[in-house]
């Protein structure tokens, strides 16, 4: 006869539960002492995923404050904590002071104590489940439930368990969609134009788009000297304009990997002022120019666009810095200029390929999370170069596969000048004529060419360019 020995699982969980008090002390002097650093693992963990009581209720005020736009430190906890008995047999409010002693300044290695907590939770809550099913294993003297039926609810605590913690909102009833749905043409029905995303300024583009819509990644390709820069620039202050005009507490984020800040707001200055950008830098203006861009400066001054110009940023700053800006001023439109220069992760790829396919796949997610419209704009292959009417195509995307798959949207930008002008013949010949009389027809014309629009058609839109002041506009006769 077997003798089956006693399961000791229950009583070895209670001598002593997996727990990193050390970790959770660290983690939360170094959010008091820098408060960016909760941007950065407010995905990873909550309140609820700390082992010590008072550093969960340390934890959860923080969260209230930064929520809240104001500074959580040891000053502003105080009164939180003033009559708090766990509190008091730690050391009083002396405590929050001391566990600033653990701080980092290091974002690694918060991320890494932020996960060591998360590991802990989650051994916890397995205890918690084991300890669950086995209670209800042996008090179901009477087999009042099946087998399967404990299976089942054993899957259902393993899978809420799996599920804690992710920002996606799992399977949505049909009619939670649908009301979605009616809302939005509710919204595009009372709107004249009928544009219910978020307007790029252009006429005939809203009139194909419906705007920008949320949750969508749209994506500005072309070649260099094409003017993509400059597009996504006119629809940024567009965008930011019109939160400006609506008094709505809202912002653009422009994440400007190219050019500086200075640079990014020279071209805007530039082409609101009509005043050339380079002469703006040299300083070659008139006192008339010069009170006119003062004058046009003020205009904007308060425009809620917020520019970051960190080159080689990766996806997952992005994506921590856009949560922040959310967060704070409220965020309509994310603008990054360009993919082909972003980074991925630390992680070493095989090729370029795979790194690109996570930042696109990155950049969706994000216009998904923050329920935002994202503008990324893309470089293209040299291929386009080797066709007689330089016209661009979804193939000639750097890295296609996973930028046209993972896009909503996709735009090129093509002038006919820009290769007429480079074929100019010897001046005063047959050949020139002709030549100018072509170049005067088409020299401020452009087209945005709609390849990709998974809601609604393709098709060109024919816009004016102007050069000199870095500026797309709706053609006069239309």
């Amino acid at each position: 006869m077997t003798t089956y020995q006693p399961l000791k699982v229950v009583q070895d969980s209670q001598k002593k539960m997996p727990c990193n008090i050390e970790a959770e002390q660290a983690l939360i002097g170094s959010i008091l002492v820098s408060n960016d650093i909760y941007d950065e693992i407010a995905l990873i963990i909550n309140s609820k995923k700390f082992f010590d009581p008072i550093h969960s209720k340390i934890f959860s005020t923080i969260e209230m404050l930064i929520s809240k736009g104001l500074l959580a430190n040891p000053i502003t906890l105080k009164n939180y904590f003033e009559n708090e008995v766990g509190l008091k047999e730690l050391g009083g409010q002396e405590y929050l002071v001391k566990i600033t002693k653990f701080s980092t300044t290091s974002v690694k290695q918060v991320i890494d104590y932020a996960n060591i907590i998360n590991e802990m939770h989650i051994r916890r809550e397995l205890i918690r489940i084991s300890e669950s099913v086995l209670n209800e294993v042996f008090s179901n003297d009477e087999i009042t439930s099946s087998g399967e039926e404990l299976i089942q609810n054993a899957e259902k605590s393993l899978f809420d368990l799996a599920e804690r913690g992710h920002f996606n909102q799992s399977f949505l009833k049909f009619e939670n969609a649908l009301q979605q749905t009616i809302e939005m043409a509710k919204n595009a029905y009372q709107n004249e134009e009928g544009i219910v995303g978020v307007p790029t300024g252009l006429t005939d583009l809203d009139s194909r788009l419906g705007g920008m819509h949320k949750q969508d990644l749209l994506i500005i390709a072309g070649r260099p000297s094409m003017g993509k820069t400059a597009l996504a620039t006119n629809i940024a202050y567009h965008a930011a304009k019109n939160i400006e005009k609506k008094g709505s507490k809202s912002a653009v984020a422009f994440f400007s990997l190219e050019m500086s800040a200075e640079q990014l707001s020279t071209r805007i200055l530039s082409e609101q002022s009509r005043i050339r950008s380079n002469d703006i830098r040299r300083g070659k203006v008139s006192e008339k120019e010069y009170e006119q861009f003062i004058e046009t400066s003020k205009n904007i001054y308060n425009l809620p666009l917020y520019i970051d110009e960190t080159p080689a940023i990766t996806i997952s700053a992005i994506s921590n810095r856009s949560r922040r800006i959310k967060r704070l001023f409220g965020l309509d439109l994310i603008v990054v200029d360009y993919i082909q220069l972003m980074r991925a992760t630390n992680r070493k790829y095989d090729g370029r390929v795979q790194e690109i396919s996570e930042i696109t796949q990155g950049l969706k997610a994000l216009a998904k999370e923050l329920n935002v419209p994202v503008l990324a704009v893309s470089q293209l292959s040299r291929a386009v170069e080797q066709r007689d009417d330089k016209k661009p195509q979804l193939a000639d995307l750097r890295e296609s596969g996973s930028i046209e798959q993972d896009a909503d949207v996709v735009m090129f930008v093509f002038r006919e000048a820009y290769y007429l002008e480079r074929k100019e013949p010897t001046l005063g010949s047959i050949e020139h004529a002709e030549w100018q009389q072509k170049m005067d027809e088409i020299s401020r014309l452009a087209e945005i060419m709609i390849s990709k629009h998974r809601h609604g058609p393709t098709g060109n839109v024919r816009v004016e360019f102007e050069a000199m002041y870095t500026k797309f506009k709706d053609l006069e006769n239309r």
